[in-house]
């Protein structure tokens, strides 16, 4: 599908391109990973190769032209086509040969001895035209994998390889980013906090937890993959009132049945769609949909349990030292949890940033 809508642009491209009587203004740039290395190849228009050597178009329709020139083309070329990895990926040239009928001059190039789990992609070929486009087409052997358009306002994209690399590479940036997420997250650390507020046992607490982990991964990985999208604006003033409903629940719950655990998996699916808003801004890589939904839950749950294990240390000092002080802490807790959730409820709602 995504082949035909590619074409389709570049047809219309090509067809406006006659009417007006100019080049279209575009590139198209093949990488393709096999055999342990990097190859593909190149297309470039004349005319924009032309305006870099300061020549007219004409004289690169012959091929003996280009020949000679070849070596000045690429040097042209590389520094402004950026593959990286934990380094600069610099391909080197194979051939360079011209495509009369096309009016356009063909690079092929090669990077050897390159596994890379994840590359970073980046490319302004002609700066001096802000409308130039190019078209990547990304293989993995003879599969194709993605398609990019880059112009002279497209940010870097990062491609995650399908391979053990690639998984390992999706993990070590999906993991911190889970992390990251849930400790700048103050409305999601004080549901967690209002949840463990009256304490309880290890099992109780590690329930609580599981459930709000199996809450919001339902929601977070629905939402990623589209099928269900609620608006910020309906979850956000939800996540509000999940803290406010957790923070009353422990005022006037007192010695009856607890259901935190309830409470925690049902809040839960409200907090997954919070996330997910989050991590669609980050970008999912669709080539590894399911481990960067994988590793951002595995972060998420590490924050968590950082969280749990420093507030329930805390909490459990303080019952060490005295029952009536813990239970002022759990009131006077609760009592900020309230407020704090009606603040953002009110905020979320009324004044939306």
């Amino acid at each position: 599908m995504r082949t035909r809508v590619l074409g389709a642009v570049a047809l219309v491209v090509v067809l406006c391109s006659r009417v007006s009587a100019h080049p279209a203004p575009f590139s198209y740039l093949d990488i393709v990973f096999r055999d342990g290395g990097i190859r593909g190849t190149l297309v470039v228009h004349v005319i924009d190769i032309a305006h870099e050597l300061g020549v007219q178009p004409a004289d690169l329709l012959n091929r003996e032209v280009v020949r000679q020139r070849s070596r000045e083309i690429g040097e042209i070329l590389r520094p402004r086509l950026l593959l990286r990895s934990t380094h600069r990926l610099q391909p080197d040239w194979l051939s360079t040969d011209l495509m009369a009928e096309d009016q356009a001059i063909k690079l092929t190039y090669q990077i050897l001895d390159e596994q890379p789990g994840a590359v970073i992609i980046d490319t302004n070929l002609f700066p001096y035209d802000p409308n130039h486009q190019t078209f990547i087409n990304i293989y993995e052997g003879a599969e194709l994998r993605q398609q990019l358009i880059f112009n002279a306002r497209s940010n870097e994209h990062t491609y995650y390889l399908g391979t053990a690399q690639g998984a390992i590479e999706v993990m070590k940036t999906f993991i911190p980013s889970g992390i990251h997420h849930i400790m700048i997250g103050p409305d999601h650390i004080l549901f967690l906090i209002g949840l463990l507020l009256l304490g309880g046992s290890w099992t109780a607490l590690l329930k609580i937890v599981t459930a709000f982990t199996v809450g919001h991964s339902v929601t977070l990985s629905l939402a990623a993959l589209n099928v269900v999208t609620p608006p910020p604006s309906v979850i956000e003033p939800a996540i509000a009132l999940s803290i406010v409903f957790v923070g009353a629940d422990n005022l006037v719950r007192g010695d009856g049945r607890d259901l935190r655990m309830w409470v925690a998996l049902v809040f839960g699916l409200v907090h997954g769609f919070g996330f997910a808003n989050v991590l669609r801004e980050f970008g999912l890589p669709r080539e590894a949909l399911g481990w960067s939904l994988f590793s951002f839950n595995v972060g998420v749950e590490i924050g968590q349990l950082v969280i749990v294990l420093i507030v329930t240390a805390g909490l459990s000092t303080i019952r060490r030292h005295s029952l009536t002080l813990r239970q002022r802490v759990a009131f006077a807790g609760s009592i900020v949890v309230i407020a704090a959730g009606t603040y953002w409820f009110v905020q979320r709602v009324f004044f939306p940033v």
